[in-house]
């Protein structure tokens, strides 16, 4: 599966913004059944979203994902049975408590994909997995779950300040207050521990490009490898910062064939710094998301 590095949230209920949105270069959009929609406009939005997985049969511009109701909600059975037929190439899934939703989740998937003749497992899944208040607590347990339609884990922290009573998310310097530090850092292991992507959160403020490119660059340099986004104006950045830099490419290419030249050595000197298997690990898997076969160096 090729790596995701932005995913665009799309109003499902706004016709003008999901036209607009299939004109863009998101990795991937999100049609929103929940946050975005009004409870009234629901069964508009559920026609609205699976008309345009229709129109869009077939070969994409984008994936097409779409976020659901949470599990809790007679509407996330509606929102699933509304739109699987159209095939989306997943399910973001919110307020999620931890692996035995996500695993719920794929029961109801299984049962829609034969109802619609699709293949099993076609659907995958990306819980938002820390919106409540016991969702920190298991996400290490993903790493053993055995969730095989499992793609990526990302994390909220709007909803999560709704649950801790808190006023705000964000500290006085304009960075995420500890609690939401904690449960990001938490999210990125356990998505590194699951082998899947960890994807970051949104940026809010889409007025601040010069912001989310620092949020970005940060993001990438821990380790995230994709990010939501709320405007179509996010996308470029996003897109830009979760490649890596041509220096960066060009020097992992320059450790593989270094160790490639020496099979018996564990550790090396290059440019005046010594390497080993973690650095060689790390430059295999950076060539590897850009499908460059100099990662298969031996």
């Amino acid at each position: 599966m090729t790596a995701l590095r932005s995913l665009l949230f799309v109003p499902g209920d706004s016709e003008k913004k999901l036209g607009k949105a299939d004109h863009g270069e998101a990795d991937a959009l999100i049609l929103d059944l929940e946050d975005s929609v009004a409870p009234s406009r629901k069964p508009a939005a559920r026609q609205l979203v699976r008309d345009f997985l229709d129109a869009h049969a077939g070969v994409r511009r984008s994936e097409l994902w779409v976020r659901i109701a949470a599990l809790d909600q007679t509407d996330a059975l509606l929102d699933l049975i509304a739109i699987l037929g159209g095939r989306p190439d997943g399910i973001i899934q919110p307020k999620t408590d931890g692996p035995d939703d996500v695993r719920r989740l794929s029961h109801y998937l299984d049962a829609l994909e034969v109802r619609e003749n699709i293949v099993l497992g076609h659907t995958r899944i990306i819980p938002v997995a820390t919106e409540t208040a016991s969702a920190p607590f298991r996400l290490g347990d993903y790493a053993q779950a055995g969730l095989s339609r499992l793609a990526g884990l990302t994390w909220g922290a709007e909803d999560l300040a709704t649950v801790l009573g808190a006023s705000t998310n964000k500290g006085a310097d304009g960075d995420w207050d500890f609690p939401y530090q904690v449960v990001r850092a938490a999210c990125l292991f356990a998505a590194r521990a699951a082998a899947v992507q960890p994807l970051d959160t949104l940026f809010a403020d889409y007025r601040d490009p010069e912001g989310l490119r620092r949020s970005c660059d940060l993001a990438r340099r821990q380790g995230f490898t994709g990010r939501l986004a709320i405007h179509p104006v996010q996308i470029e950045i996003i897109n830009a910062c979760f490649l890596p830099s041509e220096a960066e490419v060009a020097h992992a290419r320059r450790v593989v064939a270094a160790f490639a030249a020496a099979p018996t050595l564990g550790a090396l000197g290059l440019d005046g710094k010594m390497l080993d298997i973690p650095h060689l690990q790390q430059a295999r898997q950076l060539l590897a998301r850009l499908g460059d076969d100099s990662s298969q160096l031996t």
